[in-house]
């Protein structure tokens, strides 16, 4: 059995949102188990089916704006978002979903489970839709404000083997993001980037990927610091939220935009599916011992069940240590130091 760990507690819908996602994912899947870290007594009243799940109780939550991450996550151990991360360092989960805050998790991730041997950074990926219907993965979006090319170096090579074991992607490409497509646009860090990944036969360096092809990128997989991915990714959300607004707004607008919405309604949620978030699950945690998904923080039950999913795959491919076995000569320089 894969057991899997959800801070019930955290996000925007708490319990409402991952206790039903819960319960859809192991109709899912016959060989998981679900440990739901929560408010039993919130809990309860919504788990109508309570087979392969269980519940540790904490009422304590993690604030949606926490300002002090690391703080939160030393000073709060019996919050809901420590005790699941706790419970995957010590073995008792396989993985953890949690809807909590973005930076709580990623320093709860960092400073409780604890980076892999060679990692020397942590990095947060999401998976994104794309044109070909082929998702994509694009890291660092917001671990790390500021990256050198060897942590850069380490994403592509994690998100490799993440791009062939959870997608299925036989030879993953990669492409570090830029202003410009040649080899000497961009910032003095952006040059030694593309440098070292050309060098790097651990992966499948492309070249730079422009800004305006993420949502049609030529690779597999973009890589940038953690400053440029948050940017890129919440301008892609913004503006894919928008277009969905003015869109219904046009429809509405007149009796002939009303009329051939009729014919348009299958088309337009097949639309809808290809461009929403909630199918491809949350953003997957780079760099620490353990499996760890980050979904959005109001995602639904439908939403947390596919970060479940997710999550889920990670585990059942064994990732982490295959991505352990690709970093052998940089356990070595550590070992020796």
């Amino acid at each position: 059995m894969i057991r899997i760990g959800v801070d019930a507690n955290g996000g925007d819908l708490g319990v409402k949102a991952t206790v039903p996602g819960a319960m859809r994912a192991v109709s899912m899947f016959k060989d998981i188990e679900i440990v739901l870290y929560g408010d039993e007594n919130k809990i309860k009243p919504l788990l109508t089916n309570d087979e392969r799940i269980k519940i540790v109780h904490t009422e304590v939550t993690m604030d949606m704006g926490e300002h002090d991450p690391v703080r939160a996550v030393r000073k709060m151990k019996d919050s809901s978002l420590d005790m699941v991360m706790y419970a995957a360092k010590n073995g008792e989960v396989d993985a953890v979903v949690t809807s909590g805050p973005t930076q709580c998790v990623v320093m709860a991730a960092h400073l409780i489970i604890r980076r892999l041997p060679g990692m020397e950074r942590v990095a947060l990926c999401p998976i994104i839709p794309n044109y070909d219907g082929k998702p994509r993965l694009i890291l660092d979006c917001g671990a790390n404000v500021e990256l050198r090319p060897e942590h850069i170096g380490e994403f592509a090579l994690f998100a490799t083997v993440a791009a062939k074991e959870v997608l299925g992607i036989e030879n993953p490409t990669v492409g570090l993001l830029n202003i410009g497509s040649e080899p000497g646009k961009g910032r003095e860090i952006d040059k030694e980037a593309y440098e070292y990944l050309s060098n790097l036969d651990t992966i499948n360096f492309k070249g730079n990927v422009e800004p305006n092809q993420i949502i049609d990128s030529p690779t597999n997989i973009i890589v940038c610091d953690g400053w440029s991915g948050n940017v890129a990714i919440k301008t892609l959300e913004g503006t894919a939220k928008m277009m969905g607004v003015m869109l219904k707004d046009e429809i509405k607008a007149s009796f002939g935009g009303k009329f051939g919405y009729l014919f348009m309604r299958k088309n337009m949620k097949r639309f809808k599916k290809r461009m929403d978030s909630k199918e491809v699950g949350g953003a997957m945690i780079f760099g620490v011992g353990k499996p760890v998904v980050k979904a959005h923080g109001n995602s639904d039950d439908y939403a947390f069940s596919s970060a479940i999913r997710q999550v889920y795959q990670m585990v059942k491919s064994d990732l982490i240590n295959k991505v352990v076995e690709k970093l052998p000569k940089v356990e070595e320089v550590e070992s020796n130091d």
